[in-house]
Protein backbone atom coordinates (compact mmCIF):
# COMPACT_ATOMS: atom_id res chain seq x y z
CA UNK A 1 0.00 0.00 0.00
CA UNK A 2 1.08 3.53 -0.71
CA UNK A 3 1.21 6.25 1.94
CA UNK A 4 0.58 8.88 -0.75
CA UNK A 5 -2.59 10.91 -0.36
CA UNK A 6 -4.54 10.41 -3.64
CA UNK A 7 -5.86 13.98 -3.44
CA UNK A 8 -2.36 15.45 -3.06
CA UNK A 9 -1.05 14.83 -6.57
CA UNK A 10 -2.45 13.85 -9.96
CA UNK A 11 -2.10 10.26 -11.16
CA UNK A 12 0.13 9.29 -14.06
CA UNK A 13 -2.98 8.87 -16.23
CA UNK A 14 -4.14 12.39 -15.37
CA UNK A 15 -0.71 13.80 -16.17
CA UNK A 16 -0.59 11.94 -19.50
CA UNK A 17 -4.08 13.13 -20.42
CA UNK A 18 -3.24 16.76 -19.56
CA UNK A 19 -0.10 16.51 -21.72
CA UNK A 20 -2.09 14.97 -24.59
CA UNK A 21 -4.67 17.75 -24.51
CA UNK A 22 -1.88 20.35 -24.43
CA UNK A 23 -0.34 18.73 -27.53
CA UNK A 24 -3.70 18.88 -29.31
CA UNK A 25 -4.29 22.50 -28.26
CA UNK A 26 -0.89 23.69 -29.50
CA UNK A 27 -0.68 21.63 -32.69
CA UNK A 28 -1.14 23.47 -35.95
CA UNK A 29 -3.64 22.17 -38.47
CA UNK A 30 -1.62 19.97 -40.81
CA UNK A 31 0.74 18.72 -38.09
CA UNK A 32 1.29 14.96 -38.08
CA UNK A 33 0.45 13.28 -34.81
CA UNK A 34 -0.91 10.18 -33.16
CA UNK A 35 -3.92 10.31 -30.86
CA UNK A 36 -4.90 7.44 -28.56
CA UNK A 37 -8.51 7.44 -27.38
CA UNK A 38 -10.74 5.10 -25.44
CA UNK A 39 -13.19 3.05 -27.51
CA UNK A 40 -16.79 4.14 -27.21
CA UNK A 41 -17.67 0.72 -25.76
CA UNK A 42 -14.98 1.11 -23.07
CA UNK A 43 -13.35 -2.11 -24.22
CA UNK A 44 -9.93 -0.67 -25.03
CA UNK A 45 -8.28 2.10 -26.99
CA UNK A 46 -7.71 3.00 -30.61
CA UNK A 47 -5.00 5.07 -32.30
CA UNK A 48 -5.38 7.63 -35.07
CA UNK A 49 -2.14 8.44 -36.91
CA UNK A 50 -2.10 11.21 -39.47
CA UNK A 51 -2.47 14.94 -40.06
CA UNK A 52 -4.59 17.12 -37.80
CA UNK A 53 -7.31 18.55 -40.05
CA UNK A 54 -9.88 19.99 -37.64
CA UNK A 55 -10.20 20.95 -34.00
CA UNK A 56 -13.28 22.01 -32.05
CA UNK A 57 -13.74 22.41 -28.29
CA UNK A 58 -15.21 18.87 -28.21
CA UNK A 59 -13.34 16.94 -30.96
CA UNK A 60 -10.23 16.64 -33.09
CA UNK A 61 -10.12 15.15 -36.58
CA UNK A 62 -7.09 13.32 -37.93
CA UNK A 63 -6.71 12.43 -41.62
CA UNK A 64 -5.44 8.84 -41.55
CA UNK A 65 -4.57 6.55 -44.48
CA UNK A 66 -8.04 5.01 -44.11
CA UNK A 67 -9.85 8.33 -44.04
CA UNK A 68 -10.70 11.01 -41.50
CA UNK A 69 -11.13 9.96 -37.87
CA UNK A 70 -12.94 12.24 -35.43
CA UNK A 71 -12.05 11.72 -31.78
CA UNK A 72 -13.89 13.17 -28.81
CA UNK A 73 -11.50 15.13 -26.60
CA UNK A 74 -13.14 13.52 -23.56
CA UNK A 75 -11.92 10.11 -24.83
CA UNK A 76 -8.28 11.17 -25.45
CA UNK A 77 -5.74 9.44 -23.21
CA UNK A 78 -2.51 10.27 -25.11
CA UNK A 79 -1.27 12.30 -28.06
CA UNK A 80 2.12 13.22 -29.46
CA UNK A 81 3.66 14.67 -32.59
CA UNK A 82 5.28 12.19 -34.95
CA UNK A 83 7.73 12.64 -37.84
CA UNK A 84 6.59 12.45 -41.45
CA UNK A 85 6.29 8.96 -42.95
CA UNK A 86 9.42 7.60 -44.60
CA UNK A 87 9.60 7.88 -48.38
CA UNK A 88 8.47 4.79 -50.29
CA UNK A 89 11.17 2.24 -50.93
CA UNK A 90 12.28 1.79 -54.53
CA UNK A 91 11.07 -1.41 -56.17
CA UNK A 92 13.59 -4.15 -56.61
CA UNK A 93 14.63 -4.95 -60.14
CA UNK A 94 13.61 -8.40 -61.33
CA UNK A 95 16.55 -10.84 -61.36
Amino acid sequence: MSDRDPAAAPSQAEIARAHALAVLDTATLGDRLVVRALDSDGDGARDALGDLTDRTPETVTVATRRGPVTVRRADVVAAKPVPPPPPPRPRRAAP
